[in-house]
Formats: C-alpha cells, structure tokens, sequence
C-alpha cells in the first residue's frame, strides 16, 4: 500500500489570505511610525465590502481606507466582474484602544522584564525532506501558486487568469521514509468568463508545473486535477468571505508536526502566538542543519504576562542523535526564548509582516527565523 501525504495551499487572491494581507499590511504601517505599537486587527472580505476591526496602543496615524484600497489592488482585484474591487468596495473600521488589563501584563516597566502577550502553546517544525526544511507536499503546493501568481500579474502568457486559487500536491513516500514521487497535483484557479476547461489544465501542465516540479517526481502515473468543479469563474470574496487567521495550515507545516491554534497575522510581536511559532522553527531547522536529527518539531508553551516559556518540548521522532530531553535542555540554555529575547533576535519591531501573509510564514530565505545561525552554538552546548 502507498503511503502518501497531502498539503495544501491558497493564493493571495483567497479570500481568507487578502484579510490576512491587509491585517498585516496596516500592522506594519503602525510599526513603520511607531516600532512599538501593541496591534491586534482582524479583517473580514466579502461581496464588496471589507470589514477592519481589532485593539491597537500605538503613537503611528494610518489611513486605513487607503491601505485596503492598495493591497486589494495590488493582489489584482481590479474589475467590476469580481465583485469585490479596490475602488468600489466599502471599507468600514472599527478599531479601538487595548485593553489596559492585557498591556499591564506584557508592558515592560519598572524593570519588570516584558510578559508574553497571551497564553498557549507554539510549534516549530523542520526536516530534511527539501532545500528548506520544509515537508515537500507543502513546499510545492506554495511554490505553485507563487508562479501562477507571477504568470498571472507580470506575463501575458494565461490573460484569462484571476487572482484567487487553491493548489494540493500529494506525495508518495518510499519504504526508507523519503519522498520518492508526486502521486496527485490539484488545481483550482479562477478565470475569466467563457475559458475551456481543457484549455488551462494544457496551459497549466505546460507553463506552470514543469518551472516548479523537479525533475523525476512527476511520471506516467501522476493524477492532474485542475478545477475540478468544472468551472471556477465566481472567486475571491463574491464566492466566499475570508477571515484573518483562518489558514493556519497552510501558514505553518501543511500538516505536518503540531499547530497550538494561533494564528499570526494582524498581531504585533509581543504576542507569542506570533513570535514564540517564529522562535519554534529557527530551533528546529537549525537542529536539523546541525545534522542531529532529520525531523524535528519544538513545542514552546506561556503563560500571559510571565516572560519565560512554562515549558520547552523536543520530539525527533526517533532520529536524533542525542536524546530528545537533552535537547531540550540545551535550547533553554542557548536560545533566549522571553518575548523581548525573541523580538530582539530577530528584530522583529519592523514592518515585515506583509509578505508572511501569503505563500506561507516558513522556509522563505527573506525571514529572519530562517537563518541557520545556531547550529555551532547548539553542537558546542551539548
């Protein structure tokens, strides 16, 4: 029997990862004027209309009607036939103040170290399945929305193109526990009026997949399935209204390791749910670089308002080459794992949170959690 694994991924044109953009595009406006401002925003999208909400503390002004108009223009949601487009569509805000109970918690005063910003628990995935660390069902299920989204918004090649669509890949694994083919690839993209069906699964098949799929992990037996509904012409949120923080999946390990609920955008970094999960995956891919395990998942865990993590958990799953509670040992000595610890590692007081909105917050070079910088400091710890 084959044993497979499926992830999936969402373009930035999906409806739950456009709230996710502009949540995280008016947190780093607020960031840019003001690095300490405490942001909480959730966006919802729907037929003509998003909707902004949350508790902020911050000293920056933002415009935020004219941040939506821009990122929803820029993902591509730009004609009357959507539905949903960055000129027409209404914007309503209802932002207010944090609430004081909270701040007293995480604030840093009086010498008093900074707390975390909620309880929870926080997971860090890596393994030696790809280039990035990352399980290979996930990793190309991004990239392949990635190039459709380049395809679409700076090539002429597919015109028939819009902005919001799904990908799943499924991957085979061999009886040595690696990837060994890609079993099944799915599809779904929204397009224009009146486009043959056999049409974008012969375009995708021969501009997409083969500039994202190595070599060797496609053959004969590889299942294609491109909208398989038949038609996806009603998309983005005419078709289906999208939420902050509802793809928490495809934002963290496809399905792979654990995942504590949290989700990321919208929230500044002295909420762990955001930087203690950024903290979790630089711990375990630079256990897997430093070659003493080829899996690795860390479970950080906090209390609101008490600055070190109630616990530090380490699981290899049976391939490490040193115990598992050494490890975890060896992260409470070399790593700071405080909030104020986390953010000044990383410098994570600046706004960069708009491109972890969509593709995914993991195995991108451009992050700073993705360094593999501690590799000698874990091997001289032990």
């Amino acid at each position: 029997m084959k044993k497979l694994f499926t992830s999936e991924s969402v373009s930035e044109g999906h409806p739950d990862k456009i709230a996710d953009q502009i949540s995280d595009t008016i947190l780093d406006n607020m960031l840019a004027d003001d690095p300490d401002s405490r942001v909480a925003v959730e966006t919802l999208v729907t037929t003509g209309l998003a909707v902004i909400s949350g508790e902020v503390t911050t000293d920056a002004y933002v415009d935020v009607q004219e941040i939506v108009r821009d990122v929803i223009r820029e993902i591509g949601y730009t004609k009357d036939a959507y539905r949903f487009d960055a000129d027409s569509c209404g914007v309503l805000t209802t932002i207010h103040q944090q609430s004081p109970d909270i701040a007293q918690g995480v604030d840093e005063n009086s010498g008093k170290a900074m707390g975390a910003g909620d309880q929870g628990m926080m997971f860090g995935y890596a393994t030696t399945e790809t280039d990035t660390y990352m399980p290979m069902s996930l990793q190309y299920s991004h990239d392949l929305l990635r190039k459709l989204a380049h395809i679409r918004k700076e090539t002429a090649l597919l015109p028939y193109l819009a902005p919001d669509s799904k990908s799943q890949v499924t991957v085979e694994y061999g009886e040595d526990g690696q990837p060994k083919r890609i079993d099944t690839i799915v599809i779904s993209t929204q397009h224009d009026e009146g486009i043959d069906q056999q049409k974008i699964k012969k375009d995708l098949k021969k501009h997409l997949i083969p500039q994202v799929i190595k070599d060797g992990l496609i053959d004969s037996e590889t299942i294609f399935h491109v909208n398989p509904t038949g038609k996806f012409v009603i998309g983005g949120p005419h078709g289906d209204t999208g939420l902050t923080g509802r793809k928490i999946i495809v934002d963290t390990y496809g399905g792979y390791g654990g995942h504590g609920g949290g989700a990321f955008s919208g929230k500044d970094p002295s909420k762990v749910d955001r930087s203690a999960a950024y903290a979790a995956r630089h711990i375990a891919k630079n256990i897997v670089a430093a070659e003493l395990a080829d899996e690795c998942i860390v479970q950080l865990a906090y209390a609101i308002g008490i600055p070190e993590p109630v616990s530090v958990s380490v699981d290899t799953y049976g391939t490490g080459k040193v115990n598992d509670t050494e490890l975890a040992n060896v992260i409470q000595k070399t790593f700071d794992l405080t909030p104020s610890g986390i953010i000044e590692r990383f410098d994570l007081k600046r706004p960069i949170y708009r491109q972890t909105a969509a593709y995914g917050h993991f195995g991108r070079k451009e992050f700073p959690w993705e360094k593999l910088d501690y590799t000698d400091k874990i091997h001289d710890a032990l």
